[in-house]
């Protein structure tokens, strides 16, 4: 890059006599939060665009008449700007006057005093009288099941409307304007809304509350534990917010979560599902002693993917020592789909991150419910789709009707067709000029007639497909769990990663579970159980559980500290929210002869040639800094190989279902706080179908019903989904707890249903 143009990319201004340089195009908020100078703010998220409601960011610029916004105004050349002054003062005690106007003074119970921008601003601007007024309006508190909204307290800012537009990309909320009595609006029912509280979080006042939190505790009172989200891959920023409940101050509770909302987001599951420690567990030594004479005559350990790095590597050593083999049913599949990309593609991770999501054109997916399998994937979806009006290009065999806001084709394909949707897609995005021969001779012989007609993607499609990459920049493919198990799951990989090299188009990869890629890259797995079984959160003839279940106890991912590695492929530290009082595996693995005093002494050890650096846990940062960027652990080292590049091959035969076909997916809103208080019924357990499944399966709503998937009987209430379409229906497994991960088949099956009465039967 030349000297001239690097000089353009920048510009240097004066703020407050300090000379700094920011990135052409940002705002002199932004640069003055680079370079540390303060401007006060009331209305402005860094993660939306600005919304210029509340005139507080003001600031004077030399040579320009009045005062200006500075998170509208980009920063320019030579500009010498001043952020504080008398005139400034006068200004800004004046608007949070007219914020204080009828304000209730309700400090002393209201949920955010202590953390309130309000209540901060108040004091910095010295508003210790009033001088206006106006007509106080009546404005009862409204209840929106987990979120209580009070207009009262409302200062109109918007940043719970931006932040759900903008995103989460459900547009549930809106300004309903009337002067001194606008009020926000809840514009869709709760079933459509995704229930993450990211308007709660944002919210600067005690307007948007937790239900649940409400008058339980003081801001002040909870002591912040710093943490990441174990409920699915993303591995998000949290805090547990943590308080001594009892006389002796013993007994610690997790009163509610938040995060660094002003550059991080959270899903209702992260949000709200935090209650599941294990609290029964005691330090009894004829369990220990059972424990580790299990783990000394197993030939296989059998353990769920939601572990640390640590524990996985420990297990790893156990088995090592004891000559047993290490069985992840829900990451096995993943590791086996993984080295197969690997192999193609010559790279130990895919190109894309969230960042580059965002700020994608066109966004292809494949092989995933995006809504439930990743949220925080979703909402980067949705930002791209509201900012950069993303072509939004969904292929699945269901239809979401709660994409409707992005997708803006949606392509159906027959369950079990994924590896020649993957054909067709290399076909349609590859650019032959980039191709090897031996690659472009394969994709010119490929069967479309075929393809198409097994896989119902007609050629139609395929052609508005190339239509919508027409003049358009930043491509991205996003794939999931549908693909890890699929009978040909490690050709679907090549085809992927064929696409990858040689194309425009970056790859995301979603893992099905919050560590499935660490211990994909930490342990050599097994295909399946055998001979006598140690199961780790899952049935096995010595069950070690979480749970509180089983033969001996194991502490909860909030009980723990390690570190997981996300979706990005991030090393993210998580810490105990609270105490454990049984045993852990490292108590174990002490009584088999490995020397350790804690876990995390093995996190420099994490394997370097899987891109793992030799940092001590205590060394890793967890931090936002102050314009956004992520500081938390640490990026795996990417590796280009330069190995020999491994091809697809022709699919030969696809895959197809006949019958009644079942689809195993958790809803995002299983972890929802749906309970007495808040006068809604926690999330069941339903098999959902539209009216066609219905028909099609002689079924009718409210119907009991029994059928096996994956070996497993369930019985289950059939109800229907008007938003559904097609004939396959969804079958949860959140209800059968942490053992729900050696469900670990291709997503897709067909079964036969019997009927077994009705509901209230």
């Amino acid at each position: 890059m030349s000297e001239v143009k690097k000089m353009s990319e920048t510009v240097t201004l004066t703020i407050d006599g300090k000379t700094v340089t920011t990135r052409q195009g940002n705002t002199i908020l932004q640069a003055a939060r680079e370079n540390g100078i303060y401007i006060p703010t009331m209305c402005y998220l860094s993660k939306v665009e600005p919304i210029g409601s509340c005139r507080m960011c003001v600031v004077e610029v030399e040579g320009v008449e009045g005062m200006i916004l500075s998170c509208q105004e980009k920063a320019v050349e030579g500009a010498v700007i001043r952020t504080s002054g008398e005139d400034l003062f006068r200004e800004r005690q004046n608007i949070m006057k007219l914020y204080d106007v009828n304000h209730p003074l309700e400090c002393g119970v209201c949920d955010k005093s202590g953390e309130c921008d309000l209540q901060n601003k108040t004091l910095e601007f010295a508003v210790d009288q009033q001088t206006f007024a106006a007509k106080d309006q009546h404005r009862p508190v409204k209840n929106w099941g987990f979120i209580s909204y009070d207009p009262a307290l409302c200062i109109m800012c918007e940043k719970c409307v931006r932040t759900c537009t903008e995103i989460i990309g459900d547009d549930a909320l809106a300004i309903e304007t009337g002067g001194y009595k606008s009020t926000i609006v809840n514009t869709r029912d709760l079933s459509d809304c995704a229930q993450c509280g990211e308007c709660m979080a944002v919210c600067p006042v005690g307007a948007l509350v937790s239900t649940d939190f409400k008058y339980t505790s003081n801001a002040w009172e909870l002591e912040k534990i710093p943490a990441s989200c174990t409920h699915c891959s993303a591995g998000c920023q949290l805090y547990y917010e943590v308080k001594h409940t009892s006389i002796d101050n013993t007994e610690p509770k997790i009163y509610r979560v938040t995060n660094e909302f002003e550059f991080s987001t959270l899903c209702g599951a992260g949000r709200f599902g935090y209650d599941f420690e294990n609290r029964e567990a005691k330090r009894d030594p004829e369990k220990l002693e059972a424990a580790v004479e299990a783990f000394r005559k197993a030939e296989t350990i059998r353990f769920a993917s939601t572990i640390s790095n640590e524990e996985a590597l420990l297990l790893r050593r156990i088995a090592e020592k004891t000559g047993a083999k290490l069985v992840c049913d829900e990451a096995r599949g993943f590791q086996r789909f993984m080295r197969a990309y690997r192999e193609a593609s010559g790279r130990n991770l895919p190109t894309a991150d969230l960042e580059w999501i965002r700020r994608s054109r066109v966004i292809v997916t494949l092989g995933t419910r995006l809504y439930d399998d990743a949220p925080m994937v979703k909402f980067a979806v949705a930002t791209a789709s509201r900012r950069e009006k993303a072509q939004v290009v969904y292929c699945h065999p269901i239809e979401d009707s709660r994409l409707q806001n992005q997708v803006t084709q949606f392509v159906k394909y027959e369950a079990g067709s994924e590896e020649g949707v993957a054909a067709l897609l290399a076909a349609t995005l590859i650019d032959k000029a980039k191709a090897p021969l031996e690659l472009d001779t394969l994709l010119n012989g490929l069967d479309i007639g075929y393809l198409s007609a097994e896989s119902n993607v007609s050629e139609e499609e395929l052609d508005r497909l190339k239509l919508t990459l027409w003049k358009r920049q930043r491509f991205t493919l996003i794939v999931g769990e549908d693909l890890y198990n699929h009978p040909h799951a490690e050709n679907i990989a090549r085809f992927l990663a064929a696409i990858e090299n040689y194309s425009d188009f970056k790859l995301f990869i979603i893992p099905p579970a919050s560590n499935t890629l660490g211990v994909s890259l930490i342990c050599d797995l097994a295909d399946e159980a055998k001979g006598y079984t140690v199961g780790v959160n899952t049935p096995g003839e010595f069950v070690l559980s979480a749970l509180g279940d089983g033969d001996l106890d194991l502490p909860a991912m909030n009980q723990q500290e390690g570190t997981l590695v996300n979706y990005e492929g991030r090393v993210v530290p998580t810490h105990p929210a609270l105490p454990y009082g049984g045993w852990e595996l490292a108590d174990i693995a002490r009584e088999l002869g490995l020397e350790l005093e804690h876990v995390i002494d093995l996190t420099p050890q994490l394997p370097k040639e899987e891109g793992f650096r030799a940092v001590a846990f205590d060394d890793l940062p967890d931090y936002f800094d102050a314009v956004g960027g992520e500081h938390r652990g640490y990026l795996l080292e990417r590796q280009e190989r330069g190995e020999a590049l491994r091809l697809p091959e022709e699919p030969e035969e696809l895959e197809s279902y006949d019958g009644t076909v079942l689809y195993r997916c958790n809803p995002g809103k299983q972890f929802s706080p749906f309970t007495a208080k808040t006068h809604q019924l926690k999330e069941e357990a339903f098999l959902l179908g539209s009216a066609q499944f219905a028909m099609a399966a002689r079924l009718e709503d409210g119907d009991r019903i029994r059928f096996v998937q994956d070996g497993i009987e369930y019985e289950r209430v059939f109800r229907i989904d008007t938003a559904m379409k097609g004939t396959v229906a969804v079958n949860p497994t959140f209800d059968r707890g942490l053992r729900s991960f050696a469900i670990s088949s291709y997503r897709f099956s067909p079964v036969k249903i019997e009927k077994a009465g009705k509901a209230d039967e």
